[in-house]
């Protein structure tokens, strides 16, 4: 599915721990976005090793259903103690085993910018299907990002570009990405935009919403 096949993942995920700290504060504001209550459902799509599922617990109101979906049992293994409610579950982020419109909330962090293009259209359009018909849908999407209208922005993207197509296995095929146009195009619309430059991976947060009708 992504750049980098699910062994790799497995393999990749005896040290993905030690660089969640860097993960926090952009899944932190997420999550902050998402705003789950304690009556709604939360899919977290290619959830790793837990951590948006972990974070809940921090929250004054978390809801009283959380999945983590991901394709790598390696990643999975390593969720460790989750908050009641939550679960995770070995599938893959495009074709989740869960009914239409079953979550309130679903949550994509650090996923999209590892796939191709059509990848990233049929996560988005599985993420629509669990939020079908919700009538305060939301999904939130992390992605690392760097802006790149500025030179040393651009020189960054393009290295980062360079080290993940030549060594899949060190870096899981990771490319900076604005996903603001694939989420668009997936049928939802922007409400919030975020960068986020410190304290951790420079990432952009987006919050949208279904737009009405299907995309």
């Amino acid at each position: 599915m992504d750049r980098a096949d699910a062994k790799t993942w497995d393999t990749l995920a005896r040290r993905y721990g030690a660089q969640e700290r860097l993960e926090l504060r952009a899944i932190d504001t997420a999550l902050a976005l998402a705003a789950p209550t304690a009556g709604e459902r939360l899919v977290d799509l290619g959830t790793g090793t837990g951590l948006v599922l972990r974070r809940l617990a921090t929250l004054s109101e978390h809801p009283r259903a959380a999945v983590g979906i991901d394709r790598s049992a390696g990643m999975l293994a390593r969720a460790g103690r989750l908050p009641a409610g939550c679960s995770v579950l070995r599938a893959d982020a495009r074709a989740v085993p869960l009914p239409d419109g079953w979550a309130d909330v679903v949550c994509c962090a650090y996923l999209l910018h590892l796939l191709e293009p059509q990848e990233r259209r049929d996560v988005l359009a599985e993420a629509h299907r669990l939020l079908r018909e919700r009538p305060a849908a939301r999904l939130v999407v992390v992605t690392m990002w760097i802006d790149e209208s500025r030179p040393l922005g651009r020189l960054t993207g393009r290295a980062l570009g360079l080290a993940a197509d030549a060594r899949p296995a060190a870096w899981g095929g990771l490319r900076p990405l604005d996903p603001t146009q694939d989420v668009v195009a997936a049928g939802f619309e922007v409400t919030r935009r975020i960068a986020l430059s410190r304290g951790g991976y420079p990432s952009l947060v987006v919050e949208t919403r279904p737009s009405l009708g299907d995309p």
